[in-house]
């Protein structure tokens, strides 16, 4: 050994991306040409074998349903999932793969709510919805009330992201007496969205505020940055606290 090999700093080795403690991702936009998610099914079906490959056993993929700029139905994402199930069946990749969608919370959504219009949920009756990421909507919580009387079960989708929340610590303490269901975004833990977004993800999971993680995979880009998780500090902490993924 050389004289300045004493202070060569050490390499730190990390393991590889694991998401078998997860099994079900239950935020994606893996259905292609339908929202700011996958462009093709070639794009689709290499995401789908890379998640597959991070050790899940399941997807339920979430399109968004935004009345200005996504205006998915119930119908549009059946056959779009129907085609994607077809797509992996040839291509022999061996995941299961359902859907669901992301609803933005604005008056049209609350509209359908009250009207008992047909709603994409989770596990029966949890509803996957978010919101503009600066300002608070003026019936948040109307909303989400709405939406508990009409039988669902609201999943805050990456409340982490929201800066109207950060700053207001009222707001996100009536959501957790609410017990509104928080899922937050693995990338967030990788400080892919930025550092105010990785310590508000790093609080609500010191709390136990934290009962589902997504991927919110859109593109590749994303699972090239998920892939860093592992050099996370929280990346421990994430594969030993109980969540619902396990549940779906």
């Amino acid at each position: 050994m050389g004289l300045f090999d004493i202070f060569k700093k050490k390499e730190v080795v990390y393991e590889d991306l694991d998401l078998g403690w997860m099994q079900v991702d239950m935020h994606s936009h893996l259905i292609p040409g339908i929202d700011d998610g996958s462009k093709s099914m070639e794009e689709s079906l290499s995401l789908i074998r890379r998640l597959s490959d991070f050790g899940l056993r399941k997807i339920i993929t979430t399109p968004h349903i935004m009345s200005e700029y996504y205006r998915n139905t119930p119908e549009i994402i059946r056959m779009g999932l129907e085609d994607l199930r077809n797509s992996l069946k040839k291509e022999g990749i061996d995941i299961e793969i359902d859907a669901a969608a992301e609803y933005y919370m604005d008056e049209i959504f609350l509209e359908k709510i009250k009207n008992g219009e047909e709603m994409l949920t989770i596990n029966g009756n949890h509803l996957l919805v978010e919101t503009g990421f600066i300002n608070k909507p003026q019936m948040l919580l109307e909303t989400f009330f709405q939406m508990e009387m009409s039988g669902y079960k609201p999943i805050f989708a990456h409340p982490e992201r929201y800066q109207y929340l950060l700053g207001d610590k009222k707001l996100l303490e009536d959501l957790v007496d609410r017990q509104i269901y928080f899922q937050i975004n693995l990338l967030s833990l990788t400080g892919f969205y930025s550092k105010p977004v990785k310590d508000f993800a790093e609080m609500l999971l010191e709390r136990g505020l934290v009962k589902f993680f997504g991927t919110d995979c859109h593109n590749p880009r994303y699972l090239d940055m998920l892939e860093t998780l592992p050099r996370s500090k929280s990346y421990d902490k994430i594969r030993e606290i109980k969540i619902l993924n396990t549940e779906l």
